[in-house]
């Protein structure tokens, strides 16, 4: 019972946080946007590792983050291996696609991949920070996408907090890290711990991106009807 309760409360807090995403980019642009590039390399890379899995069988042992065996490589290879079986690499790839498209729809694609590789690096360092050294602290379990998922879409929740306008938005953006905090203390839930640090990195970056020469979202409007017409809101999200 434990079990199907951390995997129902690991899945909601992804769900949010993608519920979080397209409020903050707009639901009614998505269609209109430009192929998130990025995200589809991000994807390829994942779906890539996985057939390699399937073709190679050292493939794990060779590139896996166990840390009985050594290879400095191993922190970032991991990511892309899945070790959840057939169903729990679907989800893995389909989420990181997902929220990567997302992420880079606001941030634009150098800052999505330069935050996702925050979300491999960071946690391990932070935890170490904070004497954090349980594997528990870990969500991929020596493989898997799941934790630089999660973090990469916590940024997401924090970009809502700092550029949204509704209360009730803000208010659920600020849920993700106060559930992401009670899984880690709760269940030992390292999705939620990544989901924290995600959420306290995107806090510190947007203020400073939202200066750079390109402009995060919210930035040069996306074409919209006439407003005339449909009785929607011109919306003033970036395109990239």
């Amino acid at each position: 019972m434990s079990a199907v309760l951390f995997n129902i409360t690991t899945a909601a807090l992804l769900v949010l946080m993608f519920r979080i995403g397209v409020l903050l980019v707009g639901e009614d642009t998505i269609r209109r946007r430009a192929v998130p590039w990025g995200a589809v390399a991000l994807t390829g890379l994942a779906v890539g590792a996985v057939l390699l899995q399937g073709s190679w069988p050292g493939a794990m042992d060779a590139l896996d983050s166990d840390p009985r065996r050594s290879g400095w490589w191993r922190v970032v290879t991991s990511v892309f291996m899945q070790n959840g079986g057939f169903s729990g690499a679907v989800w893995n790839i389909a989420t990181l696609a997902a929220v990567s498209a997302l992420a880079q729809w606001f941030w634009r694609w150098p800052l999505m991949l330069t935050l996702f590789a925050a979300g491999i690096l960071l946690p391990q360092h932070v935890d170490a920070l904070f004497g954090e050294t349980a594997r528990s602290t870990d969500p991929r379990n020596f493989a898997g996408s799941s934790g630089a998922t999660y973090f990469l879409a916590a940024t997401l929740a924090a970009g809502l907090v700092l550029t949204g306008t509704a209360t009730r938005e803000r208010l659920l953006a600020v849920s993700v890290p106060a559930a992401g905090l009670a899984m880690w203390l709760a269940q030992d839930n390292g999705h939620g711990l990544v989901a924290c640090y995600g959420f306290a990195l995107g806090l510190a970056v947007l203020p400073v991106a939202r200066r750079l020469p390109h402009r995060i979202a919210p930035g040069s409007p996306l074409p919209t009807a006439d407003p005339s017409r449909t009785g929607t809101q011109r919306v003033t999200m970036d395109r990239s």
